[in-house]
């Protein structure tokens, strides 16, 4: 079976999906990278490198959201009050946590 170029070739959207995968996977790898360097030139090459990385990362995004391909459906208010309330389990949870080590 040949392949011709429609058939091997993305569309817009499945394009800058890619791309966004892909961004998003060079700031988990750069995240690690900055935590794990031991030097501080590496350190700030690391961080200047995943700030420039997010911030294609959301260029991205926002072109991905102008076209209509990435809909971010606004929160509703139980859903923020749902996420209040587990925060602060979570934050009484290592402050008592915290309080029993000492």
């Amino acid at each position: 079976m040949k392949l011709t170029k429609s058939d091997i070739t993305l569309c817009e959207k499945d394009a800058l999906q890619d791309m966004l995968d892909s961004e998003k996977a060079l700031i988990s790898l750069y995240a690690t990278a900055l935590y794990e360097g031991s030097g501080k030139n590496i350190r700030k090459n690391f961080a200047d490198n995943l700030n420039a990385v997010a911030e294609n990362q959301y260029t991205l995004f926002q072109q991905m959201s102008a076209r209509g391909y990435y809909e971010v459906p606004p929160a509703k208010k139980d859903m923020i009050d749902q996420a209040n309330e587990t925060f602060k389990k979570q934050q009484k949870t290592l402050k008592c946590a915290a309080c029993n080590e000492n």
